[in-house]
């Protein structure tokens, strides 16, 4: 056992798995530059694993990724600097409890809805496919909020809006923040990841549907109940 409370083997195959899910952003081209991260967290072991701070992806690898504990203080004295939205993930790992992993990209399609303070509409099966209604957006964060702990409040406005709309973070593994970009998040690093993936491909839906019809309306509720719970919940029947 080490000092994280795991094996060197759990240990490693935690940062392989939390660094192949950072690549795959950048492979997904949902990340460019260093404009992404990807986390891992194993309540068990009380530990967090995260992308490090602008590490450009092509030298990245698993040795690099940085183990913190559950309130975000890195373990370990010649580890690199996690990346600077650690504590959003922090907080959301604290709030939504059936998270296991947590990604964050600036993907074009979701950034363009987030920059326009605007929820995704489920306007087709696709969507309803993983996401059990609309994506939401956050609210705009204050001057003073920004100033004094954004990283921190990012989380915050995140939980905020879920939970005051009654919102399920597991049946919606999604959100926007405001003027800012997409989390995601999922049992598994690369689940996070496809659910990153699904995200921008049905903001791009989204927004070329209201192109081509301006009054066209949400997908009706049969249909997305149909959709969602063929994959999800005890019934779900697609797939092997």
């Amino acid at each position: 056992m080490t000092e994280y409370n795991l094996s060197n083997e759990e240990l490693q195959s935690m940062k392989e798995r939390v660094c192949v899910a950072n690549l795959k952003l950048r492979d997904s081209n949902l990340v460019v530059l260093t404009w992404g991260n990807a986390s891992e967290i194993n309540r068990d072991a009380g530990i967090i694993v995260i992308k490090p701070s602008g590490v450009p992806y092509d030298t990245m690898s698993p040795e690099q990724m940085v183990v913190t504990d559950l309130d975000g203080n890195v373990i370990g004295e010649n580890s690199l600097k996690p990346s600077s939205d650690l504590d959003t993930h922090v907080y959301l790992y604290k709030h939504f409890e059936n998270v296991n992993a947590i990604v964050h990209t600036h993907s074009t399609y979701a950034v363009m809805w987030a920059q326009s303070r605007r929820d995704i509409p489920a306007y087709g099966t696709t969507h309803a496919d993983t996401f059990y209604g609309s994506i939401p957006v956050t609210r705009q964060l204050t001057k003073e909020e920004v100033e004094k702990e954004y990283e921190l409040v990012t989380g915050k406005v995140i939980v905020e809006r879920f939970e005051n709309d009654n919102i399920d973070p597991i049946a919606v593994p999604g959100v926007l923040t405001v003027g800012h970009g997409p989390f995601t998040w999922g049992n598994t690093p690369d689940k996070a990841v496809e659910n990153s993936i699904v995200l921008d491909e049905v903001a791009h839906m989204a927004l070329m549907t209201e192109f081509l019809n301006p009054n066209k309306d949400e997908i009706p509720q049969y249909l997305l109940d149909k959709h969602y719970f063929r994959k999800h919940g005890a019934n779900a029947y697609y797939g092997q």
